[in-house]
């Protein structure tokens, strides 16, 4: 017997949404996830009509879903809407220069301009070249820092109004567990903000605040997207894993978990004695970065790398003044932001609204370009990294330095020979959705594209738990 879909009623259900259990036809839960992200940007006003948009892109599943939600929202419900994509090459061979290639496709693919920056240009120096200086346990502190100010410097030369990033609900709960656990306050107060820095030049905004990193997967897989899906060849030294995975197994015993624990940091209120010990922001004084000390973490890092010290800046400064450094080595100074007319009302809010509600133009003065609220990674800098697989996919231990290949269950999933820890594409089958007459093939969904048939991911294959077989 055939399950209809929980909405329509009319076809078959393809899959089970992880965020509430239905059971949804395809077309309905295409539907269902591009209004839930409409909805938020319209009641949380995130975005005003004429703004130009820059989308921080790396390839990978959630930035890749987030350039196609946006493009298609802002055409279908008349943003208006300026959309750039904004990528970082940190300089990491095997990964970074294979995902920027997706990238690219991606702008063709969308008709969105494309602007790279890389760490080289901007720092001196690649991740790499680094990774060999500080070795593995500390070196996502040294690429957070550094991406974060590489995407305003990006969006700056972009003439951005604001950043728009993929960090989705899973990304967001696990932060707040970080905070939690650091007993880091400033960072724990602010960082389910939905648009952060909204007072600076440059705020950042999370559309997928509240969107289900399996549910993005599933979206990405069944409109067949263009994106990469090999994680950081060192995001298994990263601190975050464990939070990660807690938070896996709290959604796997209740889905609703994820939610909860956002909404427990939106609700969290530092008291007034704890609010008399938040630094203050200010600027750097070497590159005019937001800063709560008379020099930022980045040109702190710097200087470790170029003086030979490379544990400089990684250790903790807190209570301590930094000592400035002489040059910011291959940092090119920020060019001036043109001014620009301030935007018309924001999405969501009646034209009528008073002018004090409005945009305030772009700042004319280098050194005012800061983000004071640059929440995406509270925890020491570290980049977020696609999440691994909860127990109920992967119940293999996660070993250092080598991604944890998941058990392949006897589903309609077949698999074919084994290549670098993951299955081959050649050979591995996925029946997308059960209204299909055939199986569809996953190495054509990216051979398509003009990827090589090499490795998948191991999200891919949470796919297979949601996919309901075409007859009960």
């Amino acid at each position: 017997m055939k399950r209809p879909c929980n909405h329509c009623g009319k076809e078959k259900a393809a899959l089970k949404r992880p965020k509430t259990s239905e059971q949804l036809c395809k077309e309905c839960f295409y539907s269902a996830f591009e209004q839930e992200v409409h909805d938020t940007i319209m009641q949380t006003k995130i975005f005003r009509r004429g703004e130009a948009v820059a989308i921080g892109v790396s390839g990978g599943k959630d930035s890749t879903v987030l350039a196609h939600v946006l493009s298609t929202l802002n055409k279908r419900h008349d943003y208006g809407l300026q959309l750039f994509l904004l990528s970082v090459d940190e300089g990491i061979t095997g990964y970074r220069d294979h995902s920027l290639d997706t990238v690219r496709r991606n702008e063709l693919q969308y008709s969105i301009p494309l602007k790279i920056v890389s760490y080289k240009d901007l720092y001196g120096w690649t991740m790499d070249e680094i990774v060999k200086q500080i070795g593995t346990k500390s070196n996502c502190t040294f690429c957070g820092v550094f991406r974060r100010q590489a995407l305003d410097r990006g969006a700056v030369l972009l003439k951005a109004d604001k950043i728009a990033t993929g960090h989705n609900a899973d990304d967001v709960a696990e932060t707040v567990l970080l905070n939690l656990i650091r007993g880091d306050l400033p960072r724990l107060a602010r960082c389910t903000n939905i648009i952060t820095g909204e007072d600076s030049p440059l705020p950042r905004v999370k559309p997928f605040k509240y969107t289900y990193e399996k549910e993005i997967v599933m979206y990405a897989y069944f409109k067949h997207l263009d994106y990469f899906s090999t994680e950081c060849v060192y995001a298994p030294f990263a601190a975050r894993g464990a939070a990660r995975d807690f938070v896996k197994q709290l959604e796997q015993a209740r889905p609703r978990a994820i939610l909860d624990l956002i909404t427990s940091g939106e609700a969290f209120r530092i008291g007034d004695a704890a609010q008399l010990k938040l630094p203050t922001p200010g600027n750097c004084e070497r590159c005019n970065y937001i800063s709560s000390q008379p020099v930022c973490k980045a040109c702190i890092l710097l200087e470790g790398l170029n003086s030979g010290q490379p544990r400089l800046g990684v250790a903790r400064t807190r209570g301590s003044k930094r000592r400035a450094p002489d040059t910011l080595a291959g940092a090119t100074p920020l060019p001036p932001v043109s001014s620009k007319s301030p935007p018309s009302n924001v999405l969501g809010q009646d034209p009528s609204s008073s002018a004090s509600d409005q945009c305030s133009p772009a700042l004319e003065s280098v050194s005012k370009l800061t983000s004071s609220k640059l929440a995406e990674h509270p925890q020491d800098g570290s980049p977020t990294v696609p999440s691994q697989i909860d127990s109920a996919i992967s119940k293999e231990p996660h070993s250092r330095g080598q991604p944890s290949r998941p058990e392949l269950e006897s589903s309609n999933i077949s698999v074919g020979a084994q290549k670098n820890g993951y299955p081959s594409l050649a050979g591995l089958s996925i029946s997308p959705s059960a209204d299909e007459g055939q199986e569809g093939t996953a190495s054509q969904l990216l051979a398509s594209a003009g990827q090589p048939d090499t490795r998948i991911h191991p999200f891919l294959q949470m796919i297979k738990i949601w996919t309901l077989p075409a007859e009960a």
